[in-house]
């Protein structure tokens, strides 16, 4: 299992929950932004944090947490991470999924399994643009169809995006509102150039405060609610 990281503790990754994170190396895309690198260039450079060492730490913290976060790199790459959130779910854990959506099959498994309690997915640019976020083209029929599972999913779900200048702009913030509309919620992010995995990146200044409050205005028709962070 590549299981690269835990946190014991966390107020802000699941909304109104006290959690623990757990974190998977690997990735399908290799988004110049990335705040992760490490798990996505360089997983193998981090040990496994064993299974049943993770279950046993959970099991003797869930008299105080609520739920985990299960976040990367990307989890779904992962063919035991079913298997995990068993596991995590058999201890009367919620289990908060963070991922790209590009493998739309293995999210419907798990959302007809019961294994997810909330699911945020990170939508990068707009759809048409996602090739520029890897070194091999991306399958946009599967993103689309990534999309759609949550968005008709019974499940709590926030959609987050990162606004990246040249990435995200007023034209992108209302092609995704198009994608995604009728989405619960949207989480428009502040851009942190310091931990963006391009070193071209770092020196970018970031958008100013009231521009991503004008891509809020934007998003604000499309989805139920919007969610300004990192200003």
């Amino acid at each position: 299992m590549n299981i690269k990281g835990f946190q014991g503790t966390s107020l802000l990754d699941f909304p109104g929950r006290i959690s623990a994170l757990v974190f998977f190396g690997g990735c399908n895309l290799a988004c110049p932004f990335c705040h992760n690198p490490p798990l996505v260039v360089n997983p193998d450079e981090f040990p496994d944090f064993p299974a049943d060492e993770l279950l046993a730490e959970l099991d003797r913290r869930r008299s105080f947490i609520d739920g985990v976060v299960v976040s990367g790199g990307e989890p779904t790459l992962d063919p035991a991470l079913p298997e995990l959130l068993r596991e995590i779910k058999a201890l009367d854990l919620l289990v908060k999924l963070d991922t790209n959506a590009l493998l739309p099959d293995v999210l419907q498994s798990l959302i007809d399994e019961s294994l997810v309690d909330y699911l945020a997915v990170d939508l990068k640019t707009t759809v048409e643009r996602y090739d520029e976020l890897h070194h091999r083209p991306v399958d946009i029929a599967a993103l689309r169809k990534g999309l759609r599972i949550v968005l008709n999913a019974s499940v709590e779900h926030e959609f987050r995006t990162t606004c990246v200048p040249g990435l995200v702009e007023r034209e992108d913030i209302l092609s995704m509102a198009t994608e995604i509309k009728g989405a619960r919620r949207w989480v428009l992010q502040q851009f942190m150039a310091p931990h963006a995995l391009d070193e071209n990146l770092r020196d970018i200044k970031p958008h100013p405060a009231g521009i991503i409050r004008d891509f809020a205005d934007l998003a604000d028709e499309s989805v139920g609610e919007v969610t300004v962070r990192g200003l």
